[in-house]
């Protein structure tokens, strides 16, 4: 059977079981170069992704070839050149699982206060925030149509502004003429406390109530400001009415705002909420050479793996990167495991830190604290002796270990979300006056670190 014939007749197959974007990202870029004595030899132009497609398919590619040509078959796979034609033609449609460009985009960014890099052809997608990139690529084509508000939210480092930004890329690349208006909540605030100080408000509303697409990052940043959310509440209805596509960033849902006006609130929950979580560490592996390749550096896979294996903020890893790039110009060497684990020594030391703060660490510590049994905990007694304890659990889960509202009330014997996020803001509210509160939080905390 010819080779390429017999290639595209496995692709049909994996078409059928795999997701398109994953499909469209993974094989797009493939060939099989050649099959004989057993033994198939498949190559991809871009590197990155052979051990991905190594690791989730060698096996289920081995199987289609074996049913195929009646022999059991070893496959490996290679880099090759890019080629002018592929087995597959990219469809616009598709959504890519991992896609960058070494070019920068071809349309003037002057006017943008965008970073240049922040489009959607340089930022990476996995199962962690395809949703997200689906949902930003769809703001992009028809702004203001659907998904309006877009709110998309997350730690650190998962990618919230690079999304927000490659809209705003793609939407000036396609209507020039629209009045795009983007800046932080800590960047809002100032502004109008400085608009009503000058009494020059009436040309800070025209300068965002006449946008046709705003965009507000980390908008959590006005809560409890209550002039700066009476005139975003103003500025949010101004625009959506006429029609604009509005965009949002936090670092948490609407429902986890503390102080944030309940018609405010309303007004998010009216749009699409996505979670973008932390990237795995295929994703984290990726991001890596990708950086490294824009940089011109020489990375080894099992170096990118044993980063990725151990750094978990993304911006740290640009970091990383930084460091071995210096330590190997300085001393005019390779990057090698060994160089790696000598820089990760600092940062491994600081996860074990983390570990301090870890969800169990966080429950032994209110339990020993308050002389209690983890039954009491998760019983359905109210008394305040367990109930408040049990509230101190899921403010300390949430905001020193981080951990989602369905989790925590997983921990702790399977309640709502909405008692766990009552808890929380229970206990975040008394932390303003409540002295005996105040100590106790502290006296936990200390055990935490100590």
């Amino acid at each position: 059977m010819d080779v390429d014939i017999l290639w595209k007749t496995i692709l049909a197959d994996l078409k059928t079981t795999s997701t398109r974007a994953s499909f469209h990202t993974l094989f797009s870029s493939t060939k099989l170069l050649s099959f004989d004595h057993q033994k198939a030899i498949i190559g991809c132009d871009k590197p990155i992704l052979i051990s991905i497609i190594e690791k989730k398919y060698t096996t289920v590619i081995a199987t289609r070839l074996k049913e195929y040509t009646k022999e059991t078959v070893s496959v490996s796979f290679i880099p090759m050149e890019p080629s002018p034609s592929s087995v597959i033609k990219k469809n616009p449609n598709d959504l890519p699982l991992l896609t960058f460009n070494d070019a920068p985009s071809s349309y003037p960014t002057e006017q943008l206060p965008f970073n240049p890099e922040y489009t959607f052809e340089t930022f990476a997608v996995s199962s962690s925030n395809q949703m997200a990139y689906a949902a930003a690529t769809a703001v992009a084509k028809n702004p203001g149509t659907s998904y309006n508000p877009l709110f998309l939210y997350g730690g650190v480092g998962v990618g919230k502004t690079h999304l927000m930004q490659a809209i705003g890329h793609q939407i000036f690349a396609n209507s020039q003429h629209k009045k795009i208006m983007y800046c932080t909540g800590e960047q809002f605030t100032n502004e109008i406390i400085e608009a009503i100080g000058g009494k020059t408000t009436p040309h800070f509303r025209k300068k965002y109530r006449r946008a046709d697409v705003l965009f507000i990052d980390d908008i959590q940043f006005i809560a409890g400001k209550n002039s700066v959310q009476e005139e975003f509440f103003h500025t949010f209805n101004t625009v959506q009415q006429g029609k604009g596509q509005i965009i949002l960033t936090s670092d948490r849902p609407p429902e986890e705002i503390e102080k944030l006006e309940a018609r405010l609130r309303s007004r998010f929950e009216g749009g699409l909420i996505i979670d973008i979580a932390p990237p795995d560490f295929e994703l984290k592996t990726a991001i890596l050479l990708i950086k490294a390749k824009r940089r011109s550096m020489i990375l080894p896979m099992d170096v990118a793996k044993l980063i990725a294996a151990n750094v978990d903020n993304i911006r740290k890893l640009e970091g990383v990167l930084t460091r071995l790039s210096a330590e190997a110009l300085t001393n005019n060497t390779p990057i090698t495991i060994d160089l790696v684990s000598k820089l990760l020594k600092t940062d491994l030391k600081d996860q074990k830190e983390a570990q301090k703060t870890s969800p169990q660490n966080v429950i032994n510590c209110v339990l020993s604290y308050y002389n209690l049994k983890l039954s009491q905990i998760k019983s359905s007694k109210r008394d305040r002796s367990i109930a408040l304890p049990r509230q101190i659990i899921y403010y300390l889960l949430k905001q020193e270990a981080r951990i989602p509202l369905m989790d925590i009330g997983s921990l702790l014997g399977g309640r709502d979300h909405t008692t766990i996020l009552h808890g929380v803001r229970k206990i975040g509210k008394l932390l303003e006056s409540d002295q005996k509160i105040q100590e106790d939080i502290l006296g936990i905390k200390s055990k935490l670190v100590g």
